[in-house]
């Protein structure tokens, strides 16, 4: 008996100091990977100031766009918060506002899954402003599995993330010329490369949403460098780059279900950039001067990336855009670069 009892305490104490050996070793573990995100990331220390200035961000009620508008704020400009929920918009415009100083940040409603929506926004946009330095392209979108299908015919991640805002770039192009220098910022992601565009199917109604997640970021980087490239050759004094903000502890992963979210949250608060790490390239390519005249690159941690040769083919890119103008229903009346 007690020889019996002996062994079975013995393994319960051998056990339990597993147990503890794993939990440190996990603990070490997640603080070096914290570690080495926040040594790794691109920080723009610089002090510009931005009165005078107008700049609009999309998507800014929450995570990097938001961290986005708040540096902006407190850099003086005008900050125009575009936002499909006015509810939280409103909520994150009075923080700005109170943390920045700044009064002169304007909410306005913009759906960009809606080209209706987008083509008010503009429409409001150069009625009302007699500038625009800036058009920050933020916001984006990520299902998981649900399928939906845009008023307009467009699957919802594709028309929030590329088609709503190729119209609103084309749009707000008048203004952005006539205030040259100016410059467009595309938020883009290095998870394009978990995918590829199809050019045959360029609105993906029956595919897996998440994967077209990172589909709509290949055909960002493709939109971007085909259209940096229209803007050099009509010498419109616009610049238009984009970039990767790294993966980023946001309100984007509460789309993801139950039971893929089981211990998500450890791997995010941990691994993950915080959303004002991850707004930091945004805001460098906004308004530092070193890359006043840089145009169509590619940006991760405040400086130049490399891109994956097929995303950079000039023929594919120019087909894409044409399929564009058709799925978005530009007029020949409306803007070009």
């Amino acid at each position: 008996m007690w020889y019996s009892e002996t062994l079975s305490y013995l393994h319960t104490t051998n056990l339990v100091v597993i147990a503890a050996y794993a939990a440190l070793i996990t603990v070490i573990f997640l603080v070096i990977v914290k570690l080495y995100t926040w040594m790794t990331t691109g920080v723009y220390r610089g002090t510009t100031i931005m009165k005078g200035k107008v700049v609009i961000v999309t998507g800014c009620n929450s995570g990097i766009g938001k961290e986005t508008a708040k540096d902006l704020a407190k850099r003086g400009a005008r900050v125009i918060m575009a936002c499909r929920n006015m509810e939280t918009g409103s909520k994150a415009r009075d923080e700005i506002i109170s943390c920045s100083g700044n009064s002169d940040v304007v909410l306005m409603q913009l759906d960009l899954s809606s080209l209706n929506s987008v083509r008010q926004f503009a429409a409001k946009v150069n009625k009302q402003e007699s500038r625009l330095d800036v058009l920050v392209n933020n916001a984006g979108v990520a299902n998981t599995f649900g399928k939906k299908i845009t008023e307009d015919g467009l699957e919802l991640t594709m028309a929030t993330n590329q088609y709503g805002p190729f119209l609103l770039t084309h749009l707000l192009l008048p203004l952005l010329k006539k205030t040259a220098p100016s410059r467009i910022v595309i938020v883009a992601s290095d998870l394009y490369k978990l995918a590829k565009l199809n050019l045959a199917k360029p609105n993906p109604t029956d595919q897996f949403p998440a994967y077209l997640y990172y589909v709509s970021k290949y055909a960002n980087i493709m939109f971007s460098m085909e259209l940096a490239r229209k803007l050099k050759d009509s010498n419109s004094g616009v610049t238009c780059n984009c970039l990767h903000p790294g993966i980023i502890d946001s309100g984007i992963w509460r789309n993801v279900p139950f039971p893929l979210n089981l211990g998500l949250q450890l791997i995010v608060k941990t691994m993950f950039k915080t959303t004002e790490q991850g707004a930091q390239t945004s805001i460098y390519l906004t308004v530092s001067e070193d890359v006043a005249k840089t145009s169509g690159k590619y940006f991760k941690d405040c400086k130049e990336g490399s891109l994956r040769s097929d995303v950079l083919d000039e023929g594919n890119a120019k087909k894409y855009w044409e399929i564009c103008e058709k799925l978005v229903k530009l007029q020949p009346n409306d803007p070009r670069p």
